[in-house]
């Protein structure tokens, strides 16, 4: 039966639901926090090195869990999982709330991110197990929404927040969402069996989850001076490289039986859509550095203002979502791609020639386009890695390129902060230093249209999904 031609199954619709209700905290939590780093380092009376680890430990704590979320979805099943990281995000944001100094804070924001590491492979992969095939485009339009909207959204959400209340009400907020995940999570989804008999790979884990830890961190450091060439930032990009190699011949070695199986990347939606994942880091996470420090430093906005002058671009991909998720289950990722990356790159050349006098409707214009272009390829991203794969070969795959998503995200937003910084002084312009950075952005994108032309065109037909009755009789056993 061809995937265009049928409905969504209710029962997939009830799992996505009850996922994304207990996600959309996780999703939004890092970037509405990141907005109050200069608060919190005034009120916990910390300086700025020590509190950037409260988005520095929550990130690395996503890097350790990582690799073991398709093992324990193996051992647990993926529904006691997903209420187990939901319940350990939920403590860590009421501990959170509760921190009496910058160092509990960072304590507690890592409790945070080893649930929320833990959940967001996971909501992926049961709703793309759930789904069997069927649909995965429309079905991916409406579970990539908080993760686009994010960004994008998370720095208003934040500001709005601190603008009325104090900062412990950026993790109190979690609680009623937290909570009405948890019931809709143990009311509708299915149970699945686990696999107590399927042994943790310990080497793989000691290889792997440090690997990403040190490449997150080194990262996380490149905003400092000196760059790329710093002590922090060279010593774990080498080190984490080395084990990541390290990781992968010990995974070729070991097969079906490594922590992540790379054997999904023999597929070619699997490894192109992970590719175009790592290397569209910088065209489209990197360019939400620059957005709003180009209208705080060259505009002359706050953070709240500029976050608000963000929302056009967040009106722009929630209108294009849909669309596009029709689109890729008629014509293809690589079509649906290539628009997407096109609109991007050519809604980003205003701001590359921008500065303080530029007409606002002019940039606000802009930044709509540029959001429809986002909405259209955030779909295939995610979506595409999964065709054709099997039921255990998901946990595998979201893994692989939630991987490759954070670590070309981190790379793309490190990568300009060092081009916007090192042009500016060769300039000496701040507003020359924005222009370069929008023009890299702009040649990032550029690459990653040329790299959309390896994902798979059109897909095949999706074969009769089961009915619903036969996947309660199967997850009953």
């Amino acid at each position: 039966m061809s995937t265009t031609s049928t409905k969504l199954d209710p029962a997939v619709v009830r799992v996505a639901i009850a996922l994304l209700v207990g996600g959309i905290a996780v999703i939004f939590d890092s970037t509405i926090v990141a907005v109050a780093l200069h608060e919190l380092a005034h009120d916990l009376d910390a300086d700025v090195s020590l509190i950037q680890w409260v988005s520095t430990g929550y990130l690395l704590a996503l890097g350790v869990t990582l690799p073991l979320v398709g093992w324990l979805q193996s051992r647990l099943g993926g529904k006691r999982l997903w209420m187990i990281a939901l319940t350990v995000f939920l403590l860590g944001s009421v501990l959170c709330a509760t921190a009496w100094n910058a160092e509990s804070l960072i304590g507690f924001r890592v409790l945070q991110g080893i649930g929320g590491g833990a959940m967001m492979p996971l909501l992926t992969t049961m709703i793309m197990q759930a789904a069997r095939g069927q649909n995965i485009g429309r079905l991916m339009a409406t579970v990539a929404l908080p993760t686009a909207l994010g960004p994008i959204l998370g720095p208003v959400i934040g500001g709005l927040i601190l603008g009325v209340a104090d900062w412990r009400w950026l993790f109190l907020v979690n609680i009623p969402l937290c909570l009405m995940g948890l019931f809709l999570a143990w009311r509708m989804l299915p149970a699945d069996r686990p696999v107590p008999r399927v042994k943790l790979d310990i080497v793989g884990f000691l290889l792997l989850s440090p690997a990403l830890v040190a490449l997150l961190w080194g990262l996380s450091n490149v905003s400092g001076d000196g760059g790329f060439t710093r002590l922090d930032v060279l010593a774990p990009l080498i080190g984490g490289a080395a084990l990541l190699v390290s990781f992968v011949f010990w995974a070729l070695h070991r097969r079906g039986a490594a922590i992540v199986d790379l054997a999904v990347l023999r597929r070619r939606p699997t490894w192109s859509a992970s590719a175009l994942m790592f290397l569209s880091g910088a065209s489209l996470y990197g360019a939400m550095l620059l957005l709003p420090l180009f209208f705080q430093e060259i505009r002359g906005s706050d953070a709240l203002g500029a976050g608000l002058l963000l929302i056009p671009q967040g009106v722009g991909s929630l209108l294009s979502r849909t669309m596009a998720g029709r689109l890729l289950d008629r014509i293809g990722g690589r079509i649906v791609a290539l628009i997407g990356f096109v609109v991007v790159a050519a809604a980003t050349i205003p701001f590359a020639f921008a500065d303080a006098d530029t007409p606002v409707w002019l940039l606000m214009g802009a930044l709509f386009v540029r959001g429809l272009g986002m909405g259209v390829v955030f779909i295939p991203l995610m979506a595409v890695a999964f065709i054709g794969l099997e039921h255990d070969e998901v946990p595998h795959a979201s893994i692989v390129t939630r991987i490759a998503q954070q670590v070309g995200g981190s790379l793309g937003v490190a990568l300009l902060a060092v081009i916007l910084t090192t042009s500016a002084v060769a300039a000496g312009s701040t507003v020359a230093g924005f222009q370069t950075a929008f023009w890299w952005t702009v040649g990032f994108s550029v690459l990653s249209i040329a790299v959309a032309f390896v994902l798979p065109g059109r897909p095949p037909a999706a074969p009769e999904a089961p009915a619903t009755e036969e996947l309660v009789a199967e997850a009953a056993g």
